[in-house]
Formats: structure tokens, sequence, C-alpha cells
């Protein structure tokens, strides 16, 4: 009887992790942005691969919060105003290879096959992205809170099961986002690809001077 409910119990937490994956996962930012745009641009494939670097990142958060790894926690919020510099900076290199697709001549814009030597860097450019947000933290522990999960009170097992659910709800997400987008790319000519890198661009930069100039704001105070 004690296994049935430890399973039960296993279940529910890999439920609740998978949902609190999900819920991080899914606002539209830049990485959403990022897998969009490659997954046009490149195939399913380039935008799953980044979904997982994104989805990694989500699991090494919530492994931090969920097995209660204070110390690391806090030198990460320590110097957030670093990370969160280098998410920006990183954000308008991206912008400007966007926008340097998009300004390209037509010719030289056609539609490129899938490299899959480029697919490592895409996996780490958007784990890169992800993990300079150390807020993260913070919102998987009203997350945790909010499904009732006592993040800071869990076994190491438990904690692991929470870990796996995180993964696997963040994962789900971008599966299903390359999936859709993917749908879309068969569609779309050279013109239209040129239009998406461009938007794609724009916002990137955009959410990239916002990061370095929240960052200069904050130094100024």
């Amino acid at each position: 009887m004690m296994r049935s409910y430890e399973a039960v119990d296993s279940l529910l937490m890999l439920i609740k992790g998978a949902l609190a994956g999900f819920v991080i996962a899914a606002p539209v930012g830049p990485v959403g942005i990022l897998c969009v745009q490659r997954t046009l641009h490149e195939g399913r494939l380039s935008g799953l691969t980044s979904g997982l670097g994104a989805a990694f990142a989500d699991a090494f958060y919530g492994c931090i919060a969920a097995f209660g790894l204070s110390l690391i926690s806090r030198w990460l919020e320590a110097h957030e105003l670093l990370f969160r510099l280098g998410g920006g900076l990183f954000l308008l290199f991206m912008a400007w290879r966007m926008l340097a697709v998009a300004l390209r001549p037509p010719a030289a814009a056609a539609m490129p096959a899938l490299r899959h030597e480029s697919l490592p860097g895409h996996f780490i450019s958007t784990f890169f992205l992800t993990v300079t947000n150390p807020i993260t933290i913070v919102a998987f522990l009203g997350i945790f809170a909010f499904f009732g999960i006592g993040a800071f009170g869990l076994s190491d097992e438990m904690a692991a099961w929470l870990v796996l659910g995180v993964f696997a709800g963040s994962s789900v997400w971008w599966l299903s986002l390359a999936g859709l987008a993917g749908a879309f790319r068969t569609r779309l000519g050279n013109g239209g690809l040129r239009w998406i890198n461009g938007a794609s661009g724009l916002l990137m930069l955009g959410f990239g001077l916002y990061g370095i100039g929240s960052v200069i704001w904050t130094w100024s105070l």
C-alpha cells in the first residue's frame, strides 16, 4: 500500500512539474521568437533543438528551486545585472544576424537547407539566452507555491520527479511551437521569409535594447 501511495505522489509531482515547466516556457519572448524564426528558416529540427536548449535551462533553474540550492540561487540573483547585460548583448547579435538576412537581395535570400552541424550551436545559444535570466528562479518558486509545492521541503526523490516534470512540460511547449511553425514553412516563399527575419530581428533588437537599458538604468541609480 505504501508503494502505491509513493507511486501516486511521484506521478502527481511529475504532473505538477510539467505544468510548471509549460507555464514558464509558454510566454512569448526572445527565445520563442528565435525558435520560430529558426524553424521557418531551417526546419522543424532546428526549432526543436533550439527549444530543447531553453528546456534544459528551465530544468536547471527548476532544479535549483526544487532542491533548495539557496547558495547558488543567491549568487545568481546577486549577479543578475551581469547576466542580463550578457543576454542583452547576445540579443543584439542575433538581431543583427536576422536583419542581415532580411536585407539581402532576393536572389541571395533563398530558403536554406538545414546544416546539421549548426544544431549544437542552436542548442547552446538558446540555453545561454534562457539561463541569463536568473529571475526565472523566483518565477519557479511562485509557480511551485501556486501548485502547492513546498519547494524547500521536498525529499530528493520528489524534487527529482519535479525537475523531470519541468523539463517535460517545457519540452512539450517547444515541440508544439516548432511543429506549428514548421507547418507554415512550406507555404512561405523567399519574400515571406525575408519579412519573418526582418520582423524577428526588430523584435530581438527591441528586447536587447530594453535589457541593456534596464541594466544601465539600474547601475545609474
